[in-house]
């Protein structure tokens, strides 16, 4: 498994929430739904991920003091960080509508809204995704606002595959509805890693250089073992000078800095399931002593595992 696959497999994403939208020019509406309030469809989550797939027409996507994109009939916008957001056609109200222009009502469990004027209309569907981990060092890397062409991506397999969620199968089958989103995300994801300029620097950018995303990949998935920067190099097919040169101009950190960051990571992903002690933990991600983990893990942290522990399952 290639890091971004892994990094999307850790999200833990779980999803179900459902909206079928219809509205006229002039219109504005303000998506800003909290983690709270997918409690009637899942697990109440850390962070949410919110999507738009147009249909037919089209519409701007704005984030208060951010970026703003147009988005058109088959394509879908994803906010990986559940920022709130306002929709509005091309005329948008001062505004955002009330609950009295807009009509909304539930069919078959589903969500449906219209509303508006008489103007050029657009038609969506909406949905959010829950992850449980917002500290993951993917959804951190990505931008506020994602665009992708569906059609061009997938085929119109998605478009029919969404369609027939808004049919119904929402109600009996919300997995289907989960899983589908997570696949339009994982696909967003990969085609914007993909498009990324060539003198982007960060995280992303570093999966794309070949001997920094093979040492990232080294540390991800054998973060037990003792490296050191000659063994990632070596691995990496490189001279330790380029890779340390090329790690940290892409990363801002040297690698064996990042490789202790990322042991603390996992070893607080560990504690916060419940399903293990300090003690095995510790030799989970490499220690030899319990003691030399307690004091790096308090030193990532602020506070001893056991501590952290109690406090991330409390919450």
């Amino acid at each position: 498994m290639d890091v971004l696959s892994e990094m999307l497999a850790a999200l833990r994403l779980s999803g179900g929430v459902f909206v079928d939208a219809e509205f006229r020019a002039p219109w504005t509406v303000l998506s800003d739904y909290t983690p709270e309030d997918c409690a009637p469809f899942f697990e109440i989550p850390s962070q949410l991920i919110a999507y738009h797939y147009v249909r037919s027409g089209s519409f701007t996507c704005r984030i208060p003091g951010g970026p703003a994109r147009a988005v058109h009939a088959g394509e879908i916008v994803i906010l990986p960080h559940g920022t709130p957001h306002y929709l509005h056609g091309p005329a948008p109200w001062p505004a955002p509508m009330d609950t009295q222009n807009v009509l909304r009502t539930i069919d078959n469990g589903i969500l449906r809204l219209r509303g508006g004027g008489d103007g050029a209309s657009v038609s969506m569907y909406c949905g959010y995704l829950g992850t449980t981990t917002p500290d993951n060092t993917l959804l951190q890397s990505l931008p506020p606002m994602l665009v992708i062409g569906i059609d061009a991506a997938q085929g119109d397999w998605v478009a029919r595959s969404i369609d027939f969620a808004a049919h119904g199968v929402a109600t009996n089958a919300p997995e289907m509805v989960g899983k589908l989103a997570e696949g339009l995300f994982a696909e967003a994801v990969r085609r914007y890693v993909d498009d990324l300029p060539a003198d982007e620097r960060g995280w992303l950018a570093g999966l794309r250089d070949p001997a920094v995303g093979r040492a990232l990949a080294l540390i991800h998935q054998r973060f037990a073992e003792a490296w050191t920067l000659d063994a990632l190099a070596r691995e990496a097919a490189v001279s330790k000078t380029v890779l340390a040169d090329r790690f940290r101009a892409l990363l801002g950190e040297a690698p064996m800095q990042y490789c202790a960051r990322w042991r603390m990571k996992a070893a607080a992903e560990m504690l916060r399931g419940n399903r293990h002690n300090a003690s095995s933990v510790a030799y989970s991600v490499g220690f030899n002593s319990e003691a030399a983990f307690n004091r790096a893990f308090k030193r990532e942290f602020g506070a001893p595992p056991a501590t952290w522990a109690r406090e991330a399952v409390a919450a």
